[in-house]
């Protein structure tokens, strides 16, 4: 019991003083938070409500069982891009559907562990990510400015230099903060010709209500929420899973990873059932939170409740709130998002690691799809990493009187199988032959099958064969899966 409250502590009220940054990094997140779902929800085709009261129900609930404290999870493009067509053919309450089995699935996925692929995520892939990530942030702020006047050019240039430069008076409030409350004040009082939140769309009134969806409980509803629910699920975890990384390197602690997919389940499923679409980690809104000071989970659970408040009390003013302002924070979020270092680092890396970054980057902006981009990356350094793997390789040939010796030294795998083959082709003189592979290390069917066809070539040509050196894993393959030869795993040898 006293571990369990001094872990509910740490991660909800570490201090009074953090505490009090968690607040208030937690209401900088609100405000930003709405624009962004507005626009989620056009995207999808609904209603803004959708995307508002999905942000809180998903900040809320995410704040209570996510793994990543101080992450901030809400409504996403990713996930609204996803859902438009099924929006569009079959109604909003098929959205609510989907939903809901998303959550069920990304709860399955942290069951058995699926957030363990983030292994096979290298670290270019991760800041190839962060640098399209950057790089959309940016430019979804560029319609902003389409047909503006002066007026929102030196709104967005004042709301920058208030973020940049407040924080060396004092940084016991965080400066977007002030920057969104100061020019909020500046545009209400003088009415300047600028957009506000309220021309993004209506904002909701009152609470959310709980609800199911209104669908056919049918084998056919199943067939059509499906292929939606898998992807949003794959995509929902998948960028949740890369913030999350992303967190653990600003902050240096880690995240639970699995607590985290299940999280993201539970948080979906809520959202559907209060009205809301799916949603995931949201990478700006969570470097605005970590940037801000918000390092626990009382920061995401703020920002629910405050967007909660702002959207049922406070509506109308917030409807006030320039645009510029929150363009400001945004384009931050863009340049504190992007990896400068990446730049210099293009000629210091190895070229491989440099193009699968370039590759991730140059997907995800042209496709607008973090999934494709990441899924480039990841194929790319696996292709990397086995051309790389199949050049550790050799086969060194010595006469030994009649005979010959094979010594064989490296990984033997599909990528390598052909070279390890080629090595015995003209093999003419010698009439008894030893492949020594105590260098090497079968690792799997095409290595194995390999070997079968050098060994059934030899003995056919009326050659006596020896493999010797086997090691243990080796072994265990050759005698589960060879067709010529078992090995004497005692002796490490193939008998002839």
């Amino acid at each position: 019991m006293t571990n369990l409250s001094s872990s509910l502590r740490a991660e909800w009220l570490p201090s009074a003083q953090q505490a009090r940054r968690d607040v208030l990094a937690g209401i900088v997140v609100a405000l930003a938070l709405i624009p962004e779902a507005i626009g989620f929800s056009i995207i999808s085709g609904v209603d803004p409500r959708v995307g508002l009261y999905a942000s809180v129900v998903i900040a809320m609930v995410i704040a209570l069982l996510g793994g990543r404290p101080a992450m901030i999870s809400a409504a996403t493009a990713s996930v609204a891009v996803v859902v438009t067509p099924l929006v569009h053919d079959h109604g909003v309450n098929y959205l609510f559907a989907a939903t809901i089995l998303m959550g069920l699935i990304q709860i399955v996925a942290g069951l058995v562990r699926l957030d363990l692929l983030m292994q096979f995520v290298s670290r270019s892939v991760i800041t190839g990510f962060v640098n399209a990530l950057a790089i959309l942030i940016f430019m979804a702020q560029l319609p902003q400015f389409t047909g503006a006047g002066w007026q929102t050019y030196a709104m967005v240039a004042v709301g920058l230099a208030i973020i940049y430069l407040f924080p060396r008076l004092t940084k016991a409030i965080p400066s977007p903060l002030v920057a969104i409350l100061l020019l909020a004040a500046v545009s209400i009082h003088w009415h300047l010709p600028v957009r506000t939140v309220g021309d993004m769309g209506r904002l909701p009134e009152g609470l959310p209500s709980f609800a199911l969806p209104h669908v056919p409980l049918t084998w056919e509803t199943l067939r059509i929420i499906v292929p939606y629910a898998i992807t949003m699920a794959a995509v929902g975890l998948l960028e949740s899973m890369l913030t999350a990384q992303i967190v653990d390197d600003m902050t240096d602690t880690e995240s639970d990873r699995k607590r985290e997919c299940m999280g993201q389940g539970g948080a979906n499923i809520a959202a559907a059932l209060f009205g809301g679409m799916g949603g995931c980690a949201m990478i700006g809104q969570t470097v605005i939170n970590v940037s801000s000071g918000g390092r626990s989970r009382l920061s995401t659970f703020t920002a629910g409740a405050v967007l909660l408040f702002l959207l049922a009390v406070l509506g109308p003013w917030v409807g006030r709130i320039p645009m510029p302002a929150l363009v400001a924070v945004m384009v931050m979020v863009s340049i504190g998002t992007f990896s400068w270092n990446s730049i210099p680092n293009l000629r210091r890396h190895p070229p491989t690691s440099s193009i699968v970054m370039l590759v991730t980057v140059i997907v995800v902006v042209a496709t607008r799809d973090l999934s494709k981009g990441v899924l480039a990356g990841v194929l790319l350094s696996g292709i990397f990493f086995a051309a790389k793997v199949r050049r550790m390789f050799a086969v060194e040939r010595e006469q030994n009187g009649a005979g010959a010796v094979y010594r064989v030294s490296g990984q033997l795998f599909f990528a390598s199988v052909d070279r390890f083959v080629a090595a015995f082709r003209g093999e003419e003189t010698a009439e008894q032959i030893i492949i020594d592979v105590s260098a090497a290390h079968f690792w799997d069917i095409s290595a194995i099958g390999a070997l079968d066809r050098i060994v059934a070539r030899l003995r056919a040509m009326g050659k006596e064969v020896e493999v010797i050196g086997t090691n243990r894993a080796s072994a265990d393959l050759i005698d589960r899966f060879a067709l010529h030869d078992k090995t004497g795993v005692e002796t490490g040898a193939v008998p002839h």
